[in-house]
């Protein structure tokens, strides 16, 4: 019996791989990301002195941006991954977006990666090698859909907005300040195909012996909830153009400068209505 299944498998990759090898090979993955608030965000939140119906607007908004849909179009070599673009529902008569995670670009053959991101107005195009993932593959497997995923984790660095998710007070601020000048190495744990054997997957995750269709770091999940092989209408796999072209380690200078310089205002802010309020007779 074991070694029936065994082939069965065998001949599975095979018709897979047999597949791949189109040469307009194409695939799209759905993605659903998760991520859960954390416990301090919420007290803060149980704790604000606004209206109730204000509250449940802002739980509601944050419950968005913490919950999001993204799809990979994807071909031998290259793919494009990107947010699934809905339109909010209107709110109070008026409709908005949320803000957008951009275009990621990974080309597997040069080990590149092109990120096409509007942050404060601007366009940027962050270009930047893929880093290479100290993958510890394991036994361990279970069902995806239709797919027989395996196991596999590694020691990365802390992702950049790793957490977002908490409203921050002073102390917060002063504490992810120091925490941001220093790298800090959390646990990634994925699952994988090699019924699809594309080294590749959602966000800049790849170098695996097949697509990767779950991945959780911290309270984040990502997990495919359709795969669609070979579709009808092929996706236009390219790399953006068009923005500022910035390394990986230029970009996050801007943005923590432009962070800073946010904070400062604020706190400026504070002082002066301070200020106003001990100058009153």
């Amino acid at each position: 019996m074991i070694r029936f299944i065994q082939q069965i498998t065998v001949l599975l990759v095979l018709l897979t791989t047999t597949f791949l090898s189109a040469q307009d090979f194409q695939g799209r993955v759905y993605y659903q990301s998760k991520t859960k608030m954390d416990e301090s965000a919420k007290k803060r939140m149980d704790t604000l002195k606004i209206p109730d119906d204000r509250k449940k607007m802002i739980q509601d908004m944050m419950k968005k941006m913490l919950n999001k849909s993204y799809i990979l179009d994807f071909n031998k070599t290259a793919s494009i991954f990107k947010e699934e673009e809905k339109l909010e529902q209107p709110t109070s008569g008026m409709s908005f977006r949320m803000p957008n995670d951009g275009v990621l670009y990974k080309d597997l053959t040069q080990k590149t990666y092109t990120k096409k991101k509007e942050s404060f107005g601007k366009i940027f195009l962050i270009k930047d090698s893929l880093t290479k993932i100290d993958w510890k593959t394991e036994k361990e497997s279970k069902q995806i859909g239709n797919y027989l995923a395996f196991k596999a984790t590694a020691m990365v660095e802390e992702p950049k907005g790793f957490r977002f998710g908490r409203f921050r007070g002073k102390k917060e601020d002063k504490k992810e300040t120091a925490e941001s000048k220093t790298s800090k190495l959390v646990k990634l744990t994925v699952w994988y195909t090699p019924e699809i054997p594309v080294s590749n997957g959602p966000e800049l995750y790849q170098g695996l012996p097949g697509l990767i269709l779950e991945a959780n770091i911290g309270r984040r999940q990502l997990i495919a909830t359709k795969i669609v092989l070979n579709p009808k209408e092929k996706a236009t796999i390219t790399e953006p153009s068009k923005g500022k072209v910035v390394s990986q380690k230029e970009y996050d200078k801007i943005i923590a400068k432009k962070i800073e310089e946010m904070r400062e205002m604020r706190r400026n802010r504070r002082k002066g209505d301070q200020g106003r309020r001990h100058g009153r007779f």
